[in-house]
């Protein structure tokens, strides 16, 4: 038997004001994460004097195409813009349950097909609220969402070591490295050590599912059954609210027209390509983005990296490129365990919703 959303769940409708509220605690589709990656700090706050208002253990859910697949389980008391629905459990449901009916692909799938609107669709509240749900006691209830938090639990603690690692990256580039470190060297630019190019495709040329990553100015990676690269790679964002962001990728992968990669040149220490990374991803904000051509919105162009000044020390580089290697490669090791992790629990979750997988004898 099948129960319908409207009977594990309601609408939250309380307002809060916006004075209330701060970047850490204001909730926009924009600051939530793609592909239930969480949140991170909102960029502005709304202009009005109140919004709409969620409790802790709440589920907010973004509500507007292209931010579907945006879902956020509150961990504290905040406002949200008007484009988020909060999701609260009636009494008897389990509100962790309640996230993991909600973060089911079957339940965007269902969300995005009842949508409303060419433009900018959004989902039908009403027609959401008779989605079906399994009707499941209380006890299994709290089994299914505590195997699959688990996981969230894992994938959690390696995004905290991942933060950890980045600032001892930070504070080992700040004593030995940045201009106020004082180190003596000489000033270089990056096109002296790096291959710096830019992509072909425009975005729709992603493939859902396929072979190798493809880098656009967005937060997260897509897919494309193409590749322009194989190796180490620093990648930067051209263009769009994230100009300037900087990560790191060693494989296969295919770029976007306006997101740009470097790569070490033949006849350099490929090693160098740790240090470098986090001269650009530390300094780059920085030195760019105060100066970025553009208003509404922000780009770079190619000099704009090729010319990019660090100090260079060739002994400091030898004895500390160890240490920035380390970091770097712990930090993609955490990375690719959470992708399989995601993709475990988002494989999981419809087989325990389903009762494919029985967990009326499992104890947690």
């Amino acid at each position: 038997m099948k129960y319908k959303l409207s009977d594990i769940c309601k609408y939250a409708k309380g307002k809060i004001k916006v004075s209330a509220l701060d970047d850490n605690t204001y909730i926009s589709t924009e600051n939530m994460l793609p592909n239930k990656g969480g949140i991170t700090k909102a960029v502005s706050l709304p202009t009005q004097e109140q919004t709409q208002a969620f409790m802790k253990n709440d589920v907010l859910v973004s509500n507007i195409r292209p931010y579907f697949k945006k879902i956020w389980y509150a961990t504290f008391d905040g406002g949200c813009s008007n484009d988020v629905l909060v999701f609260r459990a009636k009494d008897g449901v389990s509100s962790r349950f309640l996230h993991y009916v909600l973060a089911d692909d079957t339940f965007f799938d269902y969300s995005m097909a009842t949508s409303k609107g060419t433009k900018m669709p959004r989902g039908d509240k009403k027609a959401i609220m008779e989605y079906e749900v399994p009707e499941l006691s209380y006890e299994d209830q709290c089994r299914i969402a505590g195997i699959l938090e688990v996981i969230d639990e894992k994938i959690e603690l390696n995004t905290d070591i991942n933060k950890n690692l980045e600032q001892q990256a930070d504070a080992l580039y700040q004593a030995f490295f940045s201009p106020k470190s004082g180190i003596e060297g000489e000033i270089s630019t990056l096109d002296k050590y790096c291959a710096i190019f830019t992509g072909k495709k425009n975005a729709n040329a992603s493939v859902e599912g396929g072979a190798y990553k493809f880098f656009t100015c967005a937060p997260d990676s897509l897919q494309i059954n193409s590749y322009i690269y194989d190796g180490n790679a620093i990648i930067v964002s051209g263009n769009g609210a994230y100009t300037g962001r900087t990560r790191f990728y060693s494989g296969k992968f295919d770029l976007y027209q306006r997101t740009y990669a470097c790569t070490m040149l033949n006849g350099i220490n490929p090693d160098y390509i740790f240090p470098l990374y986090w001269f650009v991803k530390l300094e780059l904000s920085k030195k760019i983005m105060g100066g970025t051509r553009g208003s509404a919105i922000p780009y770079i162009v190619m000099n704009d990296l090729a010319k990019f000044e660090f100090i260079y020390n060739k002994e400091s580089f030898d004895f500390y490129m160890p240490l920035f290697k380390v970091l770097t490669e712990s930090i993609q090791a955490n990375e690719a365990e959470n992708e399989t992790l995601s993709l475990t629990r988002d494989l999981l979750l419809p087989q325990l919703m389903s009762g494919e997988i029985d967990v009326s004898d499992i104890n947690l």
